[in-house]
Formats: C-alpha cells, structure tokens, sequence
C-alpha cells in the first residue's frame, strides 16, 4: 500500500485483515465447538439423571425411614380405633383387647418420632403432612382419656382417628407425587390406593363394631357402611388390580380367593340386601357376627399384601436409581468414545483438507513463480511450451477439487492470452524487423551512393564535406534503424568472421557517433572480443557514447577507456554532463539491468536508447551502470563477461616498422569550426549544458582521438576509393559497410596521393623522437602553412581534405606505434 494512501482508505483493509481467519482455525472451530456442545448436553444429561437418581435414592431412604414406620403406625391407629369402637358399644368386654391395641400403637409412635428426628422428607408439602401427623399423635393420649372415661361420645373419637389416619394417607400422597419417574409415579399411586382400600375396610370393621352386640346403626352411619362396600370395591378392581406387579397380584388373588374374604364378600352383601330399617336407624342382619372371625383371617394378609407392595415399590425405587446410574455410565462412555470418534474424524478430515489445500496452495505458487514465467518466457522466445507441466482439469467433485480445475482454467486462459500476445508480439517483431531490414537495405544503397558520390566530386572540397556529413548522417540512420531491429527482436548481421581487438572495437564504436570528434579512447590492456558479439558490443558502446556526446557540453570531451578486470573487460564512458539525482540513476539502472517489456517500451519510447542498451546487456550477459562521475558528469561502466573475450594473437599485435628519415609535411591551416551538436533529449544521463571549453586531447598511455587541433576528419574521394583495396587486405579494419570513417579515410590517405603517387613514408619513431617535425618545432611566420604566414599560406579553416588525410595518418601511425610500446613494457 502506497505511502501517500489516505488514512481512511487503510483502515477498512486492516479491519478486513483482522477479520479474516485462518482456514485451519475455522475447522478447528468446526470440530470443536460440536464437541463441546455434544459434551455440554452429555454433561448436562448425565447430572439431570444423577440427579434424578439421587431423588429416587432420598425417597426411597425416606419411604424406608418414615414410610414404613408410618404405615406400622396407621395399622396401629386403625385396630386401636375398631377395639374403640367396640369399647363404647359394649362396656363389658374385657379392656384387654384396646389396652394391647394401645400398647402398640405407642410403640408404632415412638418409632415414628424417632424418625423423624432423623431428617424430614425434604419436601416442604411431605414435612407439613409428617408435622400434622405427628400433633394428631400428640393428641392420642386425650382422646384415650375421654374413651376411658366415657365422655363425648364414640363419634367424636371415631372422627378423631379417621382425621389422623387420613393425614397418614394423604401424606404418602404427597411423598409419593414428586418423582419425575412416571412408573414409580403409577406404582406409588397403587400403594396409595392399597392404603386407601384398607383404610376403607378398616372404617368398615369399626362400623360393624359399633353396632355391638345390637347390630343397630344409625341411618348416617350405615349410609357411610354402604359407601365404604361399594368405594373399596371399585377401588380394587379400577385402580389397584390392574396395576399389580405379577407377584403382587397372584397374592391377591390367593386373598379374595381365600374363604375368609368370601365370608368378607357375603357378609357385605347381606349388609346391603339383608338389613332392616328402624324408626331410629338400621339394624344389620345377623351374618355380621361372623365379620370379626372373617376378619381375624384376612386382615392380616390384607396388611402383608399392602407391606410387599410397599416395599417393592421402594425396591423398584432403588433399581430404578441403579439403572440411572447405570445409564449415566453408559452415556459417559458412549459419549466420550463418540466424542474421541469426532475429534479423530474431524482431525483427519482436517488434515487431509488442509494436505490438499497446502497441495494446491504449492503447486498455484509454483506455476505463479516458476511455470508460468517459464512458459511466458519461451513463448516471447518462440519455443514450445511444455503442455504437461501446467495443471490439468481433473474433474473431481469435491470443493478443494473444484478449486484445483477452476484454477487449471484461469492458468490455461492465462496462457492462452500468453500465447497469443507473443504470436502477436512475434508477428509484429517479423513485421518490424522486415521493415527495418527493407529500410536497412535503401540506407546501404544511400550510403554506396553517397561513397559514389564522393568518389565522383572528391575534387570539390566542399561539396565532399557535405557529403561526408551525409554520410554520417546515415550511418546514424543505420544504427538507428539497428535498433528497431534489436527491440523488435531481430539480429543484427555481424560481418565479423575473426575476433577484434579492443582498441579496434573503441574505434569502431565511437565511429557510428556523430560527435566522434570528441571522444578520446584508451585501450589499457590488449585482449580481442569473439567475432560473434562484435557488432552487439559495438552498437551498445555506440548508443552509451552517443548518448554521452549529446548530453555533454558541445565542446568536452567524453572519455572511454577499457581494462581487463576480476569479471571480464571493463569499458567506462565518462561525460561532462550535469549532475543525475541518485533516484534517477537507480531507476535508469533498472532499465539497464535487464531488458524492459514491449508495454514500457510503448509508454516511454522516447527513451529508446535505455532499451537498447538493456536489450544488448541482457543477450549478451553484460551489466551496464549509471554512477555519478568525479568530474560531476555521468559515468557509464560496461562489464562484459570474459567468456565473450579471447587473448590477442601475437601476430595480430601491429609492431612499428623501421621507417625512412623524416621528410617535412606541409604546413596546415586552421580546421574550420564544428557545428554544435544536438542537444535534444533521449533516455541517457543528463541534460544538455552550456558548452565548456575543449580539453586538451590525449596521446599519451595508448589513448587515442579522433582528430588533431587543427585538422578536419573528412577526406577526398579519392581517399574513399583507395580504402577499399586497403581494407579488403586487413579485415581487422573494416568496420560497418559503407561508414565514413576517419580511420579508413586516413589508411587509405596514407597509401595514396590524390594523383595516384606514392605517398612519402612517415618518420621513423624513436625513443622520445617520435613526434612529427613539424609537431616539435614551432611554425614560423615564413611557413606557408602557419596561420598568418607568409602570402602562400592559407587560412586552416580551408585545409584541404588531402592536409586532413595526411594528419590522420600521422596521428594513426603515431598512436599505434606508442600502444606498440606501451605493450612491449607490460609485463
């Protein structure tokens, strides 16, 4: 994100990056928020049951600790009642009878309350029952008093007892109610209901006793007698018979199949059919004396019947708490192993998913980084693409599959776009690179018609400087056209079948500049570059050059010097050109470094020397480097990598040949003034500058320049002529067909005089002598050649192109001589 992105723009990614979570961590989530919610409810299951088997437990202790003492108690209370009941209606029986039936019931009592000072129920609506039941008890040893002392009436006491043992009832309801198991629940209500029944017999027992030995009842009393025959009945046959476990309902039917309740059975029905109304109330038919026997017999087995089902009741309590507990252990079980299944599940779903997507995440990164600039690559190169190493459609159903085939399509499109830009950028390379092999070929017949030209008017001086300006006019026009044929991805023809030295490759370079006159060359060390690079090396040293000598003041000098370093050969172009910001230095670098695509090229082509050099660096494996020069100006380093170099030949090094005694050269004039160079912009360091004043040329150390004070470059047509024949002879020397150079013009001057006579030979050089004549002595007013001399001289601004061969020779020569030397001393 850029520097300059307003704040408010940032925030909403950086809320989006902090919301983005993992895909790991989502299926982490995935896994385990199910299990903690299947070990919540597994948790919460299992103490709602513990629970509920901790209550059946409590009620079942309770049942044990007070039900049955209660139940002792309410039996009690009920025999207690009918010996009662038989006391008031006859006062003679002997009072040994209600006097046992009290003791026990005082025993039924005092277990009772010790019970319940062991603990309540816990259950507030249970305690208040136990609590009422316990004040009624409390209440037993007045009503005992009124009995013995015949006051207030059998009634009342009769009341008394029905209140007290209903209270018992009503509290096994109450105690029995609150389980949340529905059959305890059905099976506490039949035990409620047995209670109820025998509760009904027993009122039955005291009525028939007190009709005493009169059988006489009053009409309410035997109404309610009538009810409690009917209510019992009923009760049996609809609420307790049908709900009777197997064992308990055989024991009841051995006890109403038993003669003691059949006589129950027929002394009821005579009751109901049998009596007889008095004015005063009923008088019971006579079968009645036989209840007490009847009921001596069945009474106590009615009681076992109630006590067994009781106790099975809170049996069945106890392994209903046990199958709870049970039934705990299992879900724990269960749920843990099912929750360990879960987790080893979704940790191996989760891996795999995650494997296959670190799978694709690995092969998308390695197709982005690797295949697909491969197969970008070969296809801008124009070699086959290798079909296998893209991914393929695979078809798989799942969704990671899905992903991987939705992939292989946005790959395929992607190179399919790919293949047909470079079919385009191929076909548009052919194209331009057959335009600019047309437009090549009419620049060569320009310049062989120039040299036709040239050879034809060489007699008119100044109709042969223009045209040796033309000249190098198109041979800028070639370079120019060269590179289009470069960036188009062409090659540029290399003549070249031997290698060249890199004296020879400085001079061929820096001819293809127009402003060639400037630029002085220094070959420090002897080393020759393969033939088949020469002109790629050539061309990239001639853009650097000429882009120096543009972007340099009109009259510096530019300065490029060559030595053998760790890397290979070193070519260094120093301008005078202004200062470069090193930002700009290091976005030109980038350039350099490697060779830009056609999409920059198109937005910045007025930079296309930049491109050039890039494109030629990038072929030829070089490096180039923009820096700041100590002078200010700009620095240009080419580094050519040495397996592009091969050593020089000992014979290809050119010895100085012994030549005769100097013969004095003729005196030249002034060269006449050099035009101003271009100074429009291109993608090179710099900006044109004020001109500066002209350095002094070096001939010292093996440096080399292209032209002497006060000589021209341009030579006669019939310099042109000659060099043909010359260069033919010393391939070293031929450089691009057709070129104006000084070079060839100054050979061919060397070796042929305008009138077809041999040229003098040249001073012979020796230590410290090697100079000219007339470069050691000073001219003289009397020389004809000096500026301002005598009535013969002419002005140097009109030296002749003959005068200007004859230096360039002489500076040739020279120079050779002195790089000859300066090998020698090497060691």
């Amino acid at each position: 994100m850029s520097a300059m992105e307003p704040e408010g723009t940032r925030a909403p990614s950086n809320r989006r990056r902090r919301r983005t979570v993992r895909l790991r961590t989502l299926l982490v989530l995935l896994a385990v928020v199910p299990t903690f919610a299947m070990a919540a409810q597994v948790v919460v299951t299992a103490d709602r049951l513990l629970e509920q088997s901790e209550h059946l437990r409590a009620d079942v202790a309770t049942g044990e600790r007070l039900g049955l003492p209660l139940y002792t108690l309410m039996t009690g209370l009920q025999a207690e009642r009918s010996a009662t009941a038989a006391h008031w209606a006859d006062p003679s029986l002997p009072g040994t009878e209600l006097t046992a039936r009290r003791t026990a019931t005082d025993r039924a009592a005092a277990a009772l309350r010790r019970a319940a000072a062991a603990g309540g129920t816990g259950d507030q609506d249970s305690d208040r029952r136990l609590l009422e039941v316990m004040e009624g008890i409390d209440q037993l040893p007045g009503q005992r008093e009124r009995v013995d002392s015949r006051t207030g009436g059998p009634e009342a006491t009769v009341a008394y007892f029905n209140g007290l043992i209903g209270q018992t009832i009503r509290f096994y309801q109450d105690a029995f109610s609150h389980t949340e198991d529905g059959e305890l629940t059905q099976e506490s209500q039949v035990v409620v209901s047995l209670y109820s029944a025998a509760e009904m017999l027993a009122q039955q027992d005291t009525a028939i006793a007190l009709a005493g030995p009169s059988r006489e009842l009053s009409a309410a009393r035997f109404a309610d007698l009538l009810n409690l025959v009917g209510a019992h009945r009923y009760l049996y046959d609809r609420s307790i018979v049908p709900y009777l476990p197997p064992e308990d309902a055989e024991r009841y039917a051995r006890l109403v199949g038993s003669g003691a309740w059949q006589a129950k059975t027929r002394i009821e029905n005579h009751i109901v059919s049998d009596h007889k109304d008095l004015a005063y109330g009923v008088r019971l038919p006579r079968e009645v004396s036989g209840w007490p026997t009847a009921h001596a017999s069945w009474g106590p087995e009615l009681q076992a019947l109630n006590t067994a089902r009781t106790k099975g009741l809170f049996a069945h309590g106890n392994a209903k708490a046990t199958a709870l507990e049970t039934e705990v252990t299992w879900l724990i079980a269960v749920s843990a192993a099912g929750l360990l299944a879960v987790v080893g599940v979704v940790a191996a779903t989760t891996r795999s998913v995650l494997r296959r997507l670190r799978l694709l995440h690995d092969r998308t990164v390695r197709v982005a980084e690797t295949t697909l600039p491969d197969v970008v690559a070969r296809l801008r190169e124009g070699r086959p693409v290798d079909e296998e190493a893209l991914p393929s459609v695979r078809g798989d159903r799942d969704e990671v599959g899905r992903i991987s085939d939705a992939f292989a399509r946005v790959v395929a499109v992607s190179v399919d776009g790919h293949r047909q830009l470079a079919a385009e950028r191929h076909g548009f390379g052919s194209f331009a690179a057959g335009i600019a092999s047309r437009t090549g070929n009419l620049v060569s017949r320009q310049l062989s018609l120039t040299e036709e030209l040239q050879d034809t008017f060489g007699s008119d001086e100044a109709l042969l400087a223009q045209l040796m300006k033309a000249d190098q006019l198109t041979v800028g026009m070639r370079r120019q056209i060269e590179n289009l044929l470069i960036l188009a991805g062409g090659e540029v023809p290399d003549p070249h079948t031997e290698p060249m030295r890199v004296a020879d490759l400085l001079r061929e370079a820096a001819a293809e500049v127009e402003e060639f006159r400037r630029i002085d060359r220094q070959a420090l060390d002897e080393v020759s570059v393969e033939a088949r690079v020469i002109s790629q090396v050539s061309h990239l040293l001639a853009e650097l050059l000429d882009n120096a000598t543009r972007f340099s003041p009109p009259r510096s000098r530019v300065v490029v010097r060559a030595e053998l370093v760790a890397d290979g050969l070193s070519v260094e172009i120093e301008d005078r050109g202004p200062r470069v910001s090193p930002e700009r230095y290091a976005e030109m670098n980038a350039r350099l470094h490697s060779a830009p695509p056609y999409a920059v090229l198109a937005e910045e082509a007025h930079r296309l020397g930049l491109f050039v050099v890039g494109h030629l660096a990038d072929q030829l494996g070089a490096t180039v480097t923009l820096r700041r020069s100590v002078f200010g100006g700009t620095s240009a380093v080419v580094v050519i990598p040495e397996r592009l170099l091969v050593p020089t030949p000992d014979d290809a090094v050119r010895q100085p040949a012994p030549a005769p005694a100097p013969v004095p050269l003729p005196a030249r004039p002034a060269p006449a003034a050099v035009p101003a160079p271009d100074t429009a912009q291109d993608a090179a360091p710099g900006t044109a500058q004020d001109a500066a004043p002209d350095e002094a040329p070096r001939t010292a150390g093996g440096a080399e320049r292209d032209a002497l004070p006060g000589e021209s470059p341009t030579p006669s047509a019939a310099d042109r002529t000659a060099v043909r024949g010359d260069d033919a002879a010393r391939p070293e020397l031929v450089l691009h067909a057709g070129a104006p150079l000084p070079v060839r013009a100054v050979r061919a001057r060397a070796l042929v005089k305008p009138g077809g006579g041999a040229r003098p030979p040249l001073p012979e050089r020796v230590p410290q002598t090697h100079m000219a004549e007339q470069l050691r002595a000073p001219r003289t007013g009397d020389d004809p050649g000096a500026p301002g001399g005598g009535t013969g001289g002419k002005d140097r601004a009109e030296a002749t192109p003959e005068e200007v061969a004859d230096a360039w020779a002489d500076y040739e020569d020279g120079t050779r001589k002195v790089e000859a030397e300066l090998r020698q001393d090497q060691p």
